[in-house]
């Protein structure tokens, strides 16, 4: 049986401004089993990044407010004094930026900032934390790892440094690994090897893997379960199957129709959802997608609705998804000319 790795409950992330409390990650609750692989898909500024900082506790937190619960094999990681949430942060629970060269310090070698993050939760000396770094970087596909470890991040390519990042975050092997568009820079072949070989260290170590992308390709290649999110809060989650074969939520449809298809028709112009994420100091009233939803009515731009469960683990924050799915109203949609 996988063993629960991870269980976000209820939690909120509010951020202190000149305009008063923001709240950009608002009632989001999930979990991640070991051996499983959960996407995290929506627009920018869906609260996603924030998400999986609030996991990790990388924010200012002088400037922040926390609510709710993350819950790491029972321990409350928001509870936790900061110096056992050190030993915790890049041991156990590892991440993977979206921005490899801001990321990484400019001043110290690749090979450098591995073996640190190695040594920092092992006892291997200098030297034995190198050998392991240039191990690693030769798993991530990086050629000549043993030239690479005494480079400077920026002489190396952004594919290169990505590559070195996912090397960092997997030195120790850690129980749980957020990645947030961990293949954002990469070409499609490097992507896939990437995939791959975190597809290896997850099976080898039963390793819990929170994957935020853009990419619904990817998401339906390598994720079991997903969670879409929308201003903040969670509007839909199913297994990865359902998502794709039966989404409930208007805003999951429409960023499934976004993907250009193949076999599609040229001549017509790309599916694209109308409108843009409203900002955090304004939130509408009712429906969060209210504004953007072809099938929005008066209770909806009033009333905010609840995240309940539709069917077997299908959670749906939708006043009219029953009617939607039995009109099978989402083929309907135009597509804007």
């Amino acid at each position: 049986m996988q063993e629960c790795l991870l269980e976000v409950k209820d939690l909120k992330t509010s951020f202190h401004t000149e305009k008063g409390l923001v709240t950009a990650v608002d009632g989001v609750s999930f979990t991640v089993h070991s051996g499983q692989t959960l996407g995290v898909v929506g627009e920018s500024g869906c609260g996603k990044s924030v998400t999986a900082e609030s996991i990790m506790r990388l924010l200012d937190e002088s400037a922040i407010r926390y609510e709710g619960e993350i819950n790491y094999k029972g321990k409350n990681l928001l509870k936790l004094p900061e110096k056992e949430m050190e030993a915790i942060r890049g041991n156990e629970i590892a991440m993977i930026f979206q921005d490899a060269l801001t990321s990484l310090n400019p001043v110290y070698t690749i090979g450098n900032q591995i073996a640190e993050s190695i040594m920092a939760h092992s006892n291997l000396n200098k030297k034995e934390a190198y050998e392991k770094a240039v191990e690693m970087l030769r798993l991530t596909g990086i050629p000549s790892p043993e030239k690479r470890i005494h480079e400077y991040p920026h002489e190396i390519s952004g594919g290169m440094r990505q590559r070195a990042m996912i090397a960092m975050a997997l030195s120790c092997r850690p129980q749980l690994l957020i990645a947030d568009e961990p293949t954002t820079a990469l070409d499609v072949t490097t992507q896939a090897q990437i995939l791959e070989v975190m597809e290896e260290l997850k099976k080898e170590l039963n390793m819990g893997i929170i994957l935020i992308t853009h990419d619904l390709g990817v998401v339906a290649e390598v994720c079991t379960h997903v969670v879409v999110m929308y201003l903040g809060q969670v509007i839909e989650e199913a297994d990865v199957e359902t998502i794709f074969s039966k989404p409930l939520h208007p805003y999951t449809n429409g960023l499934l129709k976004c993907i250009p298809q193949l076999d599609g028709d040229r001549t017509k112009p790309l599916f694209t959802i109308e409108g843009v994420v409203p900002s955090l100091d304004d939130i509408p009233p009712g429906c969060r997608f209210a504004g953007r939803c072809p099938f929005a009515d008066s209770k909806c731009r009033k009333e905010p609705p609840p995240l309940e469960e539709a069917a077997n683990r299908h959670k749906i924050r939708c006043w009219h998804y029953e009617e939607i799915q039995k009109q099978g109203a989402f083929e309907d949609v135009a597509i804007p000319s």
